[in-house]
Order: C-alpha cells, then sequence, then structure tokens
C-alpha cells in the first residue's frame, strides 16, 4: 500500500492505493501523525478508491485514526469506499463511527 497525502484549506486527504493490511501499518501511522499535530487542519479523509483490500488489522488502525483525529478536536471520514471494501466495512458497523461516502 502507498499513503500519499494532500491537504487543502484545512482539510487533509490521505490517499490509499494497494492492499491494506498489517504490513502497512507503520506507513499508514507515518501519513496520519503529522496530521493530528497540525493545528490548521479540521478534516481528515481516507480516500479507498485505489484500495481493493483490507483485512481486520486496517479495521484496527482505522479505529486508532479516529482516536486520534478525534481527540485533536477534528472530523475524520472514510472516501470513495466501494465494493469488497464497502462490504467489510458494512459488516464492522463502521457507518456508526465514520463518515462514510
Amino acid at each position: 500500500m502507498q499513503a500519499t497525502v494532500s491537504k487543502e484549506g484545512g482539510k487533509a486527504v490521505i490517499t490509499l492505493t494497494g492492499r491494506f493490511d498489517f504490513n502497512t501499518h507503520r506507513d499508514f501511522r507515518a501519513a496520519y501523525e503529522p496530521l493530528v499535530a497540525d493545528p490548521a487542519l479540521r478534516e481528515v479523509t481516507v480516500d479507498f478508491a485505489g484500495v481493493d483490500y483490507l483485512d481486520s488489522s486496517a479495521l484496527g488502525m482505522l479505529l486508532m485514526l479516529r482516536d486520534k483525529v478525534t481527540g485533536a478536536g477534528k472530523e475524520v471520514g472514510l472516501g470513495n469506499v466501494r465494493g469488497a471494501v464497502k462490504q467489510v466495512l458494512d459488516i464492522a458497523n463502521f457507518g456508526k463511527l465514520f463518515r462514510i461516502s
């Protein structure tokens, strides 16, 4: 998986491509930690357009992201969720924890 971060107008987008699994936890954390500390940001969105697979460890990483981002007084959302990724998030009831589009 690759994680690319873009910022614009108080919003940050982490664009993921590839498999989102345990092997990517360091890259994912390295992508979001600077965003949590950035006082200019109000919202963080994870873009799943390029993700075709995620496992249970990815769900845990998303929960950790949510805790850190909301703890810093920011909003978090998941975008471009589709296919198998959407099914996994739906089964895990992540719609109750995240704004999903």
